[in-house]
């Protein structure tokens, strides 16, 4: 699974260069939106839903333990030096 998304991060990248639309403004999508303001707009869609492919499937699970870890230890630092007063 982590190849694939790897692989449309490298092909959504060559996507986001978009020369074919960069002469002109025509045709205009629903008769008032530039063509290239529109794909930006599909793009962005797109993007949004692999950042949330990425994360779901590809966050390293270390980083939440690591980070449950530290939290686990300052709370019991401060509970701890409250017991002390």
């Amino acid at each position: 699974m982590r190849w694939w998304l790897a692989l449309t991060v490298v092909a959504l990248y060559g996507l986001h260069q978009d020369v074919w639309f960069w002469n002109s403004a025509e045709p205009l999508v629903l008769g008032f939106l530039p063509i290239g303001l529109f794909y930006h707009l599909l793009y962005t869609v797109v993007v949004a839903g692999l950042m949330a492919l990425l994360v779901r499937y590809a966050w390293p699970n270390r980083l939440e333990r690591e980070a449950e870890t530290a939290v686990s230890r300052l709370a019991d630092t401060k509970s701890s030096s409250r017991e002390v007063r």
